[in-house]
């Protein structure tokens, strides 16, 4: 049995970087990463890419702030949108640079990961048809909310004959299913189902585009330069003034409380935010043209952008997108699947779809991909398909503070009268959000300092927020760092709470836990807040509050101007680590 100081499991953007930065804060060290798939990567992993697949993101803001994607070595000019292929690419050699693929262990599943005594980690490991046990002291899940793809059942599904996947299987049936002069259905309204729209009609393909009656709608698919000014769009979100416009619960990590709480806690303040989410909106409306055309208007979002969270997308395709949906080589269904039959998709509507393929984007399960021993301890964990952890007088009354902080947010926007969940583990069908301390660690494992979470939030400020998260998780995994809230946790809640603590801290931090999971509730109901940490505009203060609890400065500009009006990225976290470990030499 292989005994180690640490393992990460999950080898994408947040395993890559916790195990690189426990190296370098512990050089010393023994450490392994497993990753069930046979390359890094992730959801860039070989095995998902698929013809024509990129990133969101553009050049410069998908990579880590020590390791540039420069044009040179991976092609990629300013401007562009990142091939699935060099991504991939780019977290190899991010491996090599760094020397850790040696401890890299591709194809090894872990199946159960078993809390010791001693708090210690006993990990069950399945490689080649064998089952190996790893001793572990500590433990890093970065496996993310996307590995697990859910794909629905369907009523005479055997009967269909043809091909149902979901679109993270589109890799292995595209030779099959991408066949020019071929009809097929995608199913779901998503980034990934446009996208696998756009690889099936650019393969010669005609679509048939089923987006549920009974779902949340299609997604906000942003130009990548949105406003009159045409900015671009990932830069917007961490900007610090724009920030200020989204009502945030741990905003004030920014330093920046007094604007904040004008902007949100009074009326004059809602009035402007309302209109700058409204300017927002009807640019992306304008811009795209969904009042335009008749096809055109099944693909306008359902709910305002000041719902939604990382579900906010970006057109990044070669060609005009829409030019597909005008001239009907891509047909919008706004329908319910009913049932199949041989190669047919039936529509709620009557409508019968004759079809190759059906590929579903349906999104993914909640639960973890490996199991997490004794029984019982899921509630422990704070996972959102057990049951709660926090007592309900706190999460009662955390509700109603949030509610009186941001008065904005009792205003929901109208549900979906026809809306049903997919799946019982979706995240309007779970009991409660992910229960995490500064959503990586479980409130009955702070002291334990041997079980972190990475990439339970949902950003499109993946690569910062994942070497910031690596960074802090090495701090406290040393000791050196300790969960401290920053909120008091009311009188009334304390005599209430069925919690029992050794001290006001343990509480305090539940206190706060409850403010900051259950936030995602009223801030995102068109997003994933009711299952785990889904936003946008809130990553800055939210790396803001990582790098607070490091000791290290939130200022990483010259001037407040700069500070205010220019984007936050990669260049201003530069030799994060370094930094910290300088600051715990002067401390020593």
């Amino acid at each position: 049995m292989d005994n180690v100081d640490l393992v990460v499991v999950g080898a994408g953007w947040s395993g890559l970087a916790a195990i690189k930065t426990y190296r370098e804060v512990n050089p010393d060290s023994k450490v392994l990463l497993l990753e069930a798939a046979g390359s890094v990567g992730g959801v860039w992993a070989t095995h998902r890419q698929y013809k024509g697949l990129k990133s969101n993101n553009m050049l410069g803001t998908y990579e880590y702030s020590d390791f540039p994607m420069d044009e040179a070595t991976f092609g990629v000019k300013p401007g562009e949108h990142i091939p699935g292929t060099t991504i991939q690419r780019y977290l190899e050699a991010y491996a090599q640079h760094f020397g850790f693929q040696d401890r890299i262990r591709l194809n090894h599943c872990v199946e159960s990961a078993e809390h010791n005594l001693d708090g210690s980690w006993l990990l069950k490991v399945q490689h080649d048809g064998a089952v190996t046990a790893i001793h572990t002291q500590k433990l890093i899940v970065a496996t993310g909310i996307t590995s697990q793809a859910y794909l629905p059942t369907f009523a005479g599904q055997k009967e269909f004959v043809a091909p149902i996947f979901h679109c993270a299987d589109l890799r292995q049936h595209e030779s099959q299913v991408l066949q020019s002069g071929e009809r097929v259905t995608v199913f779901g309204g998503t980034k990934s189902a446009w996208d696998a729209a756009y690889a099936c009609a650019t393969s010669g393909m005609k679509i048939d585009w089923v987006i549920r009656e009974s779902g949340h709608g299609p997604i906000w698919m942003a130009p990548p330069y949105v406003t009159p000014l045409k900015k671009w769009l990932e830069k917007l979100v961490t900007t610090r003034l724009l920030t200020w416009f989204s009502p945030c619960i741990w905003g004030a990590a920014d330093g920046y409380s007094g604007i904040r709480g004008f902007l949100h806690g009074t009326w004059l303040g809602r009035k402007i935010v309302d209109a700058f989410w409204a300017v927002l909106a009807d640019d992306v409306v304008q811009l795209n043209g969904y009042d335009k055309h008749p096809e055109m208007k099944k693909l306008r979002p359902w709910i305002s952008p000041f719902w939604i969270a990382s579900s906010l997308s970006i057109l990044n395709y070669p060609t005009n997108f829409f030019d597909l949906i005008k001239d009907g080589t891509i047909k919008v269904h706004i329908a319910d699947i009913d049932h199949l039959s041989d190669h047919a998709v039936h529509l709620s509507t009557g409508e019968v779809l004759t079809t190759t393929a059906l590929i579903c984007s349906t999104g993914w399960r909640a639960t973890p991909n490996l199991k997490f021993l004794p029984e019982g301890i899921d509630r422990e964990l704070g996972f959102p398909w057990s049951a709660d952890p926090l007592d309900p007088q706190m999460v009662k009354a955390a509700d109603e503070e949030i509610l009186r902080r941001f008065p904005r947010l009792r205003d929901q926007p109208p549900p979906n009268p026809k809306y049903k969940p997919l799946d019982k583990t979706a995240e309007a069908a779970v009991p409660h959000p992910f229960r995490l301390a500064r959503f990586m660690v479980p409130l009955s494992q702070v002291r334990d300092r041997s079980l972190a979470f990475m990439g339970i939030t949902m950003t499109i400020n993946t690569t910062i927020i994942a070497q910031t998260q690596a960074l802090w998780i090495a701090a406290y995994f040393g000791g050196q760092l300790t969960p401290t809230s920053r909120e008091q946790c009311p009188q009334a809640v304390r005599a209430a709470s069925d919690i029992k603590v050794d001290d006001d801290a343990e509480l305090n931090l539940a206190w706060e836990t409850a403010l900051h999971s259950e936030f995602g509730k009223y801030r995102y109901p068109g997003g994933f807040g009711r299952r785990n940490p889904d936003f946008v505009f809130d990553a800055l203060p939210y790396i803001d509050l990582m790098l607070t609890d490091l000791g290290l400065s939130t200022t990483r500009k010259q001037g407040m101007l700069a500070r205010c009006l220019s984007p936050y990225g990669q260049e201003d976290y530069v030799g994060l680590v370094d930094e910290w470990k300088g600051k715990m030499a002067t401390k020593a």
